[in-house]
């Protein structure tokens, strides 16, 4: 009976470790999500822009989600026409803005790193951005990372 005591506390650590792991998983969204977020944008956006737009902004039907959102702005003039708090605002004053205003494509999804604190925070870290291009509008959706930012060399 005591040789399995090992075996036992070996088990119970792991479902431990997995229960924190996933605890904290769950506090934040993810790339998978932010991209899957992105993905249901897209679909919105095609259907019924304006109604896409509003459910942004409002964060509601699934766009809004632990630190996950959707935002857009026009691809023309980089107004910012769909975010939580920053809703009119220019693109091009986001970090790496102006970047995504030139390279965002109809059909590709593309990714920007910068450094960003999460809310509450004044810790750097990695923050991803996936975005791309939708009818006239650029749409984006992201994620921070537990990662500390460390700038490419």
């Amino acid at each position: 009976m005591l040789r399995n005591v090992p075996l036992v506390s070996i088990y119970y650590i792991g479902v431990l470790l997995l229960t924190i792991g996933s605890t904290e998983a769950a506090q934040y969204g993810t790339a998978d999500e932010a991209k899957a977020m992105l993905g249901r944008a897209i679909a919105a956006v095609k259907q019924d822009e304006a109604n896409a737009l509003d459910h942004f902004n409002k964060g509601d039907d699934g766009f809004k989600d632990r630190d996950l959102y959707v935002f857009c702005a026009n691809a023309s003039d980089g107004i910012v026409t769909a975010h939580p708090t920053r809703k009119g605002a220019q693109l091009k004053n986001f970090p790496l803005g102006q970047q995504v205003m030139r390279t965002a494509a109809a059909g590709k999804v593309s990714e920007v790193t910068y450094q960003w604190p999460r809310p509450g925070s004044a810790k750097p870290l990695e923050k991803h951005t996936f975005y791309t291009k939708v009818g006239d509008q650029i749409c984006a959706s992201a994620t921070t990372s537990e990662r500390q930012w460390t700038p490419p060399s």
